[in-house]
This record gives C-alpha cells, sequence and structure tokens, in this order.
C-alpha cells in the first residue's frame, strides 16, 4: 500500500531509540523525509546514518525538549532545511517513577516538563507550517493513563494530559484541515522498559507474568506494530480520521486479563 509519504517531512522526536527508532523507519521506508529530534546526539546521527545507508532520507538536531527554547530549534532547523513540516510525531518521554510517596512537589513538576511541556510546545511552534500543509499530529501516549501504575504520578499526569490535549487540539484545528490522533501502547519491548523490568525484584518472572496478562497471543507489542499504526494516521490514508485515542495494545488495556 502506498502512503502517499513520498518527500514529505515528519518530525520524529525521540527518533533513534524503541518506539521513535522505528517509526523513524518506516517512514523512511515509505520515502518520507525524517527529523529526528533527541537529546543524545550520538544516537541521532546512528540513526540517521542507518536510514541513509538503506536508501531513505534522514537529519538530525540534538535538543533537550524539556527547555521550549530548544522545541523552537528543531521547527526552525527543519524548515530551514527542508521548507516545510507535514507531520509532527509527539513521542520523547520517559516513566521516571516520580510517584506520590517518593517524589516532592519539585520533582512532580520536573516531571510535567519533560514529559509533557514539549508535546506543546512543538505543535505551538510547528503549527503555522502545519497550516499550509494540512499536515497532522501524531502523539505517543501510554496505557498508564488509563490503567495507572503506581509510583508515576509525573508520567500518568503527562500521559493524561496527552489524550485530552488529542481531544482539544483535534477541535481546535478543524479549520485548517490538521487531525491530531494518539496510539496507545501498553506492554512494548523497549530499551527503557527493559531497563524498567530490571528495577523490580525477580525481572524474570515479573515479565513472564506481565506478558501472561496480553490478552492477543500473550506477547508484548513490538515497536514496528506501533510505528504502523502511527504511519498509517500520518497518512492520506486515514484523511478522516481525527481525535483518536487508538489502542495498540493486544486488548490489554480493555479486555477481559483472565483470559
Amino acid at each position: 500500500m502506498d502512503l502517499s509519504l513520498s518527500n514529505k517531512v515528519y518530525i520524529v522526536t525521540g527518533g533513534a531509540k524503541g518506539i521513535g527508532a522505528a517509526i523513524s523507519k518506516i517512514i523512511a521506508a515509505e520515502k518520507g523525509i525524517v527529523v529526528i529530534a533527541g537529546r543524545n546526539k550520538n544516537d541521532n546521527q546512528a540513526m540517521v546514518d542507518e536510514i541513509i545507508k538503506s536508501g531513505g532520507k534522514a537529519s538530525c538536531i540534538t535538543a533537550e525538549l524539556g527547555d521550549p527554547a530548544a522545541c523552537r530549534e528543531v521547527i526552525e532547523f527543519t524548515v530551514e532545511k527542508y521548507g516545510q513540516i507535514d507531520g509532527l510525531i509527539n513521542n520523547a518521554g520517559n516513566n521516571d517513577g516520580i510517584g506520590l510517596e517518593k517524589g516532592s512537589p519539585e520533582k512532580f513538576f520536573q516531571s510535567l516538563q519533560k514529559n509533557l511541556s514539549h508535546y506543546y510546545n512543538l505543535a505551538h511552534y510547528a503549527l503555522p507550517y502545519l497550516k499550509k500543509t494540512k499536515g497532522n499530529i501524531v502523539n505517543i501516549g501510554s496505557k498508564v493513563a488509563v490503567t495507572g501504575q503506581g509510583n508515576t504520578s509525573g508520567y500518568a499526569a503527562s500521559k493524561g494530559a496527552i489524550n485530552a490535549l488529542t481531544r482539544e487540539w483535534a477541535v481546535e484545528l478543524l479549520p485548517y484541515s490538521i487531525r491530531v490522533n494518539t496510539v496507545l501502547p501498553a506492554e512494548v519491548w523497549t530499551p527503557l522498559y527493559e531497563n524498567w523490568i530490571k528495577t523490580l525484584p525477580n525481572p524474570k518472572e515479573k515479565l513472564a507474568q506481565i506478558v501472561s496478562k496480553i490478552p492477543f497471543e500473550n506477547r508484548m507489542t513490538t515497536s514496528e506494530e506501533i510505528a504502523n499504526m502511527t504511519v498509517f494516521l500520518l497518512s492520506e490514508r486515514s484523511s478522516h480520521t481525527t481525535g483518536q485515542i487508538i489502542f495498540v495494545d493486544g486488548g490489554y488495556s480493555h479486555l477481559d486479563r483472565s483470559l
């Protein structure tokens, strides 16, 4: 299926690792142009090199996305280099474990700054260019917004806000034919997930327990499965889909886990 992404320009935050890397690769495979934005210069460049080696088009910018000025720089870099923005994929974030008991008011707001603020800031600065292209925004959320997890108030609040902003922006941007959707993963094996599972007592047993409760095929969702839905939403093939929170989670969030 041709998704008609050829030579369109897409910013992917956190696009060098995990889900973000899978999104970057699939956009490039569909002949779109990827701009990877994230804090790790070496990881960013390695992903760009991999995409170019595979015949795709990509570039990167090192940015601490919690800083509003850095978000503006990401947009300015993209427009200066390519002259347009066709889509924004807000993906970067970190389940940082800032809970009610173990956190503090200061750490809670730092978590919001790190996990939420750049979703708004990048959308704000990208908006004039998205209006020109009738582009769209895809946010990557988390099941934590709807199921809770415990001991991660900052991250949960951020992801809950992202769900609300998806609906809010979809309404606000209707006059410009800009679509806004969220893809919501549950249990996806990524480097961040691996790091988290290792912090738990008996990580192998805990992982087996989690996987056993994923209804569809008792397996974790792959990064590529999240990316496939994300790129579909970016494309003209989903031209009348907006304001949606789409769960790509093997039924984890809604089906009876006793199944």
